[in-house]
């Protein structure tokens, strides 16, 4: 069966190689001449575990609407939502919220949906698209035509992981607005993993998607609030995380549960902040997203207090918002460069992923924005001071190391 995919971005070119890999012929579409770059080339400029190598050997062309349309049984959409920079946690929480961008999305729906009545053919479109409650109800439905059986399926996957995260989910999550349609994915699904397929409604799935990544959001603010209060009493922040990750039957599960930096990426600040647009728009008795914003701002504001305890130049080691990646989307390291300079600090970055050069690094204090294992062994000048989030900078002569809510 040949599958069709619209939006081959970030995470839409990954997954639509994810699905290649599982021997499915894959028809692309997109509007951007640097993704249509992208895969002309095989070249793929930001860091994905695995997609390079897929992208070498695949056989994935870009192609025309209508060809999609014509050849093409499944067809998903994976087409940007995004949000403004401001409001994506690299800035200060603005005062206003606002919802995501959904013309690029509405633009892209409406162009397939006219393209499969002008063929006359029903197809099953799968959108993707991270959205708000009650979007495509209000936005999406009212593009659609009969012969348009829709479902959606937000996938729960990380920008640097994506192939891995979609080819082994927790479990497919499935809107349902056509039963035959859900029944044709479900058996799509069954050929991709062997995860649980969980049904229900349009808009019970487009919460389940941003609750899960606020929720995760959440649990980095708890693990971040634990190692502010074990920096200021004594306690170990690990030792304490470990003993909690032990209660994952009434309590919680170990990941993200580790003290750092704040939440990052495309999604999950963003997520939050609309949410608490939509906290706003609905009348909440307490917008409780806003207070997860604001206390991941307050704790990356903590960091800055404590770099600016040494009287020395300020260096932030890594942009991208997690390990082994370079993308910086959302990322805390950023948010915390931006408090820094509002003070009138001149403040250095560096992520070996990111940047083509390195600059010259004299006694300074250093922050590790990014949990790279660059830095474990990293060439730290005599004299400066490390200040560890993550406890795993070694110690060494002549540097002062400081674990952040650790032993020190």
């Amino acid at each position: 069966m040949k599958v069709g995919w619209v939006g081959l971005g970030k995470l839409g070119l990954p997954c639509a190689l994810a699905i290649e890999s599982k021997g499915y012929e894959v028809l692309g579409y997109d509007v951007s001449p640097t993704v249509i770059e992208i895969v002309r080339k095989r070249k793929i400029p930001y860091r994905e575990e695995g997609a390079q190598e897929l992208l070498e050997k695949s056989h994935i062309h870009l192609t025309s609407l209508k060809d999609i349309v014509r050849e093409c049984e499944l067809i998903f959409v994976a087409i940007q939502t995004p949000h403004h920079e401001k409001y994506e946690g690299v800035t200060r929480l603005p005062d206003e919220r606002v919802d995501f961008d959904y013309t690029y999305l509405i633009k892209g729906i409406e162009a397939l949906a006219d393209e499969i009545a002008e063929q006359h053919v029903d197809r099953v479109v799968i959108i993707v698209s991270t959205v708000l409650p009650t979007t495509i109800r209000t936005h999406i439905k009212p593009l659609l035509n009969e012969h348009v059986k829709l479902c959606y399926n937000p996938f729960f996957i990380a920008m640097g992981t994506c192939i891995r995260d979609l080819l082994n989910p927790e479990f497919n999550l499935f809107g349902v607005d056509d039963e035959e349609a859900a029944r044709k994915a479900e058996a799509f699904y069954r050929t991709i993993n062997n995860a649980p397929f969980y049904r229900t409604t349009v808009e019970n799935a487009e919460l389940i998607k941003v609750a899960y990544n606020t929720f995760i959001g959440m649990k980095i603010v708890f693990a971040n609030t634990l190692m502010e209060i074990c920096h200021k009493t004594g306690c170990d922040v690990d030792v304490v995380t470990d003993g909690l990750k032990l209660a994952t039957d009434r309590v919680i599960s170990p990941k993200y549960l580790s003290g750092g930096l704040g939440d990052g990426g495309g999604c999950h600040p963003r997520d939050n902040i609309a949410l608490s647009w939509l906290a706003r728009k609905l009348g909440l008795s307490y917008d409780w997203f806003e207070s997860v914003m604001n206390a991941r701002e307050k704790q990356t504001e903590w960091l800055a207090n404590l770099m600016d305890e040494y009287p020395l130049p300020k260096v932030i080691l890594g942009k991208a918002f997690k390990p082994e990646t370079n993308i910086i989307v959302g990322s805390p390291a950023i948010l915390l460069k931006n408090i820094l300079e509002e003070r009138g600090h001149s403040v250095i970055m560096y992520d070996p992923h990111v940047d083509m050069e390195k600059p010259n690094f004299k006694s300074s204090v250093f922050l590790i924005g990014t949990k790279h294992p660059e830095w474990i062994d990293f060439p730290f000048p005599q004299g400066s001071v490390v200040i560890d989030p993550w406890r795993y900078i070694p110690r060494r002569e002549g540097v002062q190391v400081i674990y952040v809510g650790g032993e020190n």
